[in-house]
């Protein structure tokens, strides 16, 4: 059988490799082994089951969770009974919960724990078509049959009753016909449910095994969302290349999980990164006097290294010289403790979900450790575009997968056409006919094509600042310059028809932390510490420097240290980390306006 749907490369891997290690999960306290037949056969019972609870071909279910590899036994279990699985993130506020079963016709839905079922329960009365949540941990409290705990769902399972009609569900699937639907993270409105059919799902699959960046003897730290498109592009390649996957316990165990793992790969957002890089950064700083001064020598000469590169050109004879001496003195210190950090057998790093500062990404260079960027869209099945290890064109996201075909409209839209491209967006045919004509997906974002056939993004069309003299910038970039400090968790440029641009930043708590208490005064809320004048002396000079690389309608005229972080649970931040602008613009409406009043 051809492989029409990811379900095949699944089940093909346990007629293959059915003893093989295909994944490693935490269980009391220690990793533990879980085959490729494991994986398979629970799917195959799970899947018996959904048939049990009158799932039928072509219905929507929903999974509630976190990572965790019973996310991923669900989501292909799903497929085997031939429905189409429809996640939601498990930091959404109910009413998005609501909107997203509501929308998608959800007839079932898994969710993780209690918390998520009462989540689903408090807008139960909104959505008439959910007729069953299943637990997936713990014991349900729910006494009305509503909410089942896993024992009670999966006794209905029966494979060998089953065994026919699965099959049959299986080679019905039609290469056209919708594997998932993954609703937008919503940075500029109400999610839109994506339609990825098998199609997608598959060529996602194959093309990453195509480009020869994964090998079956990797083993992969997993931690990213799996209700995002990165993480499912991640499920895909892992099935399709086979090596090992790890799932990390949460975001916050990283650290700890690649002490544990060891893995050779990890894919992840540039939060991550940038996480690392300050932690770096600021060890290497730390006390301060001539150590440290090396090391923002060192930091420096990386950067005006990478940006020489990037104009065809070389350091000058003097930083040239200084910079080969500081890479045997700090860097290859660096580059053991980096590879310490994240477990010491690291061979590859992909970034992807936003931009990542090139200044990031020439500092682990420089240390011995490339990152790959790459680039797509929930409406692209994610993955569009990804460096190689033999083409890492640092400031760009790559070349496109094999079939990806790319074209740069007359205002400098990015289209992409392919086999990775949604089929629709579901229920929701005006907004489908504004961004696909021909088969041509407009992406929204703004960018050129490099002479090597690498992708440049500038930033998104709809993020684009038009200032009161006429100037289009791009705010991103200057964002990601200045994010780079350790200091700075996050800032958002503003000045659309105005003067002048002005920023909102927010600080690293830790660093702020650290930072005070080599200043002098440690003690104090976080509150406090960002209002601190020698606080602000720093971003002021920090803010300063960045303006010197910026053209001069770019520069910061004005900004503000906001004295909490931004947050998921805020409202700042979508779950994949991204800024949600609108929101920022209009809560801090009056901080933005205060710095315009005195001009």
């Amino acid at each position: 059988m051809a492989n029409t749907s990811l379900l095949d490369i699944y089940i093909r891997n346990a007629e293959q490799s059915g003893t093989n290690v295909a994944a490693l999960v935490k269980q009391d306290g220690r990793y533990q082994e879980r085959s490729w037949k494991q994986l398979v056969d629970a799917s195959r019972e799970t899947a018996s089951a959904l048939l049990a609870h009158g799932v039928k071909p072509g219905d929507r279910v929903n999974i509630v969770s976190n990572t965790r590899l019973e996310w991923v036994i669900t989501d292909l279990a799903i497929a085997y009974a031939g429905g189409i699985s429809v996640p939601v993130y498990p930091s959404s506020m109910a009413d998005e919960c609501s909107h997203i079963c509501k929308d998608s016709g959800s007839v079932i839905a898994f969710a993780e724990d209690e918390k998520q079922v009462e989540k689903l329960s408090s807008v139960r009365g909104e959505i008439g078509d959910l007729r069953l949540v299943v637990q997936m941990t713990g014991t349900p409290v729910s006494s009305d049959g509503w909410v089942i705990g896993w024992k009670d769902f999966i006794a209905k399972a029966d494979t060998s009753r089953d065994a026919a009609e699965l099959q049959k569900r299986r080679e019905d699937i039609d290469k056209d016909s919708p594997f998932t639907l993954i609703y937008t993270s919503g940075t500029t409105g109400r999610p839109k449910g994506v339609v990825l059919t098998h199609d997608a799902i598959a060529y996602e699959a194959e093309a990453i095994e195509a480009i020869n960046v994964l090998r079956q003897d990797d083993i992969q730290l997993f931690f990213l969302p799996l209700s995002h498109s990165f993480g499912r592009v991640l499920e895909s390649g892992w099935l399709s290349c086979r090596f090992i996957m790890a799932f990390g316990e949460s975001m916050n165990t990283i650290r700890d999980n690649l002490g544990e793992v060891r893995p050779t790969v990890m894919c992840g957002v540039p939060r991550v990164f940038e996480k690392f890089y300050s932690a770096v950064v600021q060890k290497g700083t730390a006390g301060g006097g001539a150590k440290a001064k090396l090391f923002d020598l060192a930091v420096e000469l990386s950067q005006k290294n990478g940006e020489a590169g990037v104009q065809g050109k070389s350091l000058g004879l003097r930083d040239r010289l200084a910079f080969t001496v500081l890479k045997r003195l700090v860097f290859a210190k660096v580059g053991a403790g980096l590879k310490e950090l994240l477990g010491g057998r690291m061979r590859i790093l992909v970034s992807g979900g936003a931009p990542l500062s090139p200044k990031i990404s020439w500092f682990f260079r420089d240390a011995g450790l490339e990152i790959l960027e790459g680039y797509g869209l929930t409406e692209t099945t994610a993955a569009s575009f990804v460096n190689r290890p033999n083409l890492n064109h640092i400031g760009t996201v790559g070349q496109p997968l094999p079939g990806t075909q790319v074209k740069i409209a007359g205002d400098g839209e990015i289209l992409i056409k392919g086999r990775g491209v949604m089929k629709e967006y579901w229920n929701n045919r005006e907004a489908t006919d504004e961004v696909l004509k021909d088969g041509w997906l407009a992406t929204g974002d703004i960018g050129t094509i490099e002479k090597d056939g690498t992708l440049k993004i500038t930033d998104r069309k709809k993020d684009i600042i038009v200032t009161a003299g006429g100037k289009n910038v791009a705010p991103q970039n200057i964002e990601n310059l200045i994010k780079t400090h350790k200091l700075v968790s996050q800032a958002v440029v503003h000045g659309e028809k105005r003067k002048y641009l002005t920023l909102v930043v927010t600080l690293d708590p830790d660093v702020l932390k650290q930072t005070a208490k080599e200043l002098g005064f440690g003690n104090g809320s976080i509150e406090e510490l960002t209002q601190r004048p020698e606080i602000e002396k720093l971003v002021h000079n920090w803010i300063d420097e960045v303006n010197t690389k910026l053209a001069s309608y770019e520069g910061i005229k004005k900004f503000s240290i906001l004295d909490h972080d931004f947050t998921i649970e805020g409202g700042e931040m979508t779950p994949s980390l991204k800024i949600k602008r609108k929101v920022v613009n209009e809560r801090y409406k009056k901080v933005f306006d205060g710095m315009y009043e005195t001009a």
